[in-house]
């Protein structure tokens, strides 16, 4: 079976098509600069490494105009990996936000769609552009099984005491307004990862996921389940990340306002794109620069670096208390899994869990454990996989039906 991932952001679609016998990529890409002049493909096909990196430029008004370059690039003569449109048998979605409704993923009708519409004001940059994405794939590829795969749905599972806010009830009965969650895709995968590579069943093991990048959250999983996540009723809660504050308080967004003359949404941009690591730093948000400034002495960096791992050291200790304790640590993600300083400052602060970081270990690359043997909680590093976890879903879900 080959499933096609389409992944639609507010002005952009990356995707990856996957023989899902073997579990291996056939071709991926971005398309950057949708709706903007200087709209382009990058294409790798992956089955046929001799082309390397593709880039077409080409105008890509909207998103079917990208989805069509996207499938013109799959079906080339020459570079493309499929002959027809036939041979892909499934197609599934990233779709940021599903409610409460959805606590898995699902085949797409009308009704799903209906549903996405709905909680377009919780996201409203992102759930427009999946509905978009999802209908250009209905309309190209008609009779084709479709999957929304949701970022909120892992977090499902999280009880009451975990996701009401200390706020009117009625503000979450009539506006929906609760912690949900996001980078579900990333934590289920890392769930069954963590579990599979350490050779225990998941419904045994307290994990505690570290999905940090750019934008970076935590999740507490016991038994399989997520019960408890940083990100909140938006991406913008939770840890400090690469330009979102993260949690504050709430009191800040008058006080701030009125000293800078902003309103609200101006504030709110404020937090989400210039704030952060990038705030604290002085325009820093990549953290190979800011290690570089850290070790240089620059007091922005070394500010934003100590920041970033207190917070997340912080969550850590929270999450361990929430679960009653914990069997894994795992670092994931752009961050996770690459910055061997980011994970031995963090785990500085787990002493009082008995971990003992293997330092030679935490310097290597790939699927690994850098705790020592007598470490009492597992410390793991495992590259996350969110377009296989997609295709996974979808293909189980398109053989079902």
């Amino acid at each position: 079976m080959k499933v096609l991932v389409i992944n639609c952001g507010s002005s952009s679609l990356k995707f990856q098509l996957m023989d899902m016998e073997t579990e291996s990529v056939e071709a991926k890409g971005l398309c950057e600069r949708i709706g903007s002049e200087g709209s382009r493909i990058v294409y790798t096909p992956v089955k046929k490494p001799e082309f390397g990196k593709i880039t077409i430029e080409s105008p890509m008004p909207t998103h079917k105009e990208a989805i069509q370059i996207v499938i013109d690039c799959l079906t080339n003569a020459e570079h493309g990996v499929v002959g027809s449109l036939s041979e892909i048998d499934a197609v599934g979605h990233r779709v940021v936000h599903g409610g409460e409704k959805y606590v898995d993923s699902v085949l797409i009708d009308d009704s799903v769609i209906a549903a996405v519409q709905e909680c377009a004001e919780f996201s409203p940059l992102h759930n427009p552009a999946n509905i978009i994405g999802i209908n250009v794939c209905r309309e190209l590829m008609p009779g084709v099984p479709e999957v929304a795969v949701f970022d909120t749905a892992f977090h499902q599972t999280m009880p009451r005491k975990a996701f009401i806010y200390g706020l009117p009830m009625k503000a979450y009965t009539e506006y929906g307004i609760r912690r949900y969650g996001f980078h579900g895709t990333s934590h289920k995968f890392i769930a069954r990862q963590t579990a599979q590579f350490i050779g225990r069943p998941a419904e045994e093991l307290k994990i505690i996921s570290c999905h940090l990048g750019n934008g970076a959250s935590i999740c507490a999983i016991n038994g399989g389940k997520s019960v408890d996540t940083s990100m909140g009723l938006t991406p913008l809660a939770g840890l400090v990340m690469g330009t979102r504050s993260g949690d504050i308080d709430p009191a800040i967004l008058e006080f701030y306002g009125r000293k800078e003359g902003l309103d609200v949404s101006q504030v709110t941009e404020v937090l989400n794109k210039k704030s952060g690591v990038f705030g604290i730093s002085g325009g820093k948000s990549d953290f190979r620069d800011l290690e570089e400034g850290f070790y240089a002495g620059d007091p922005g960096c070394v500010d934003a670096i100590e920041i970033f791992c207190y917070n997340v050291a912080k969550t850590v200790g929270a999450y361990a208390a929430a679960m009653n304790g914990v069997d894994v640590i795992t670092f994931t993600a752009g961050i996770g899994e690459n910055s061997a300083f980011v994970r031995g400052k963090v785990c500085e602060y787990f002493g009082y869990l008995g971990i003992k970081i293997d330092e030679a270990a935490n310097k290597e690359r790939g699927e690994h454990v850098i705790s020592t043997p007598d470490s009492k909680v597992t410390v793991c590093v495992i590259p996350t996989d969110e377009e296989l976890m997609i295709a996974r879903d979808t293909k189980a879900l398109a053989e079902a039906q």
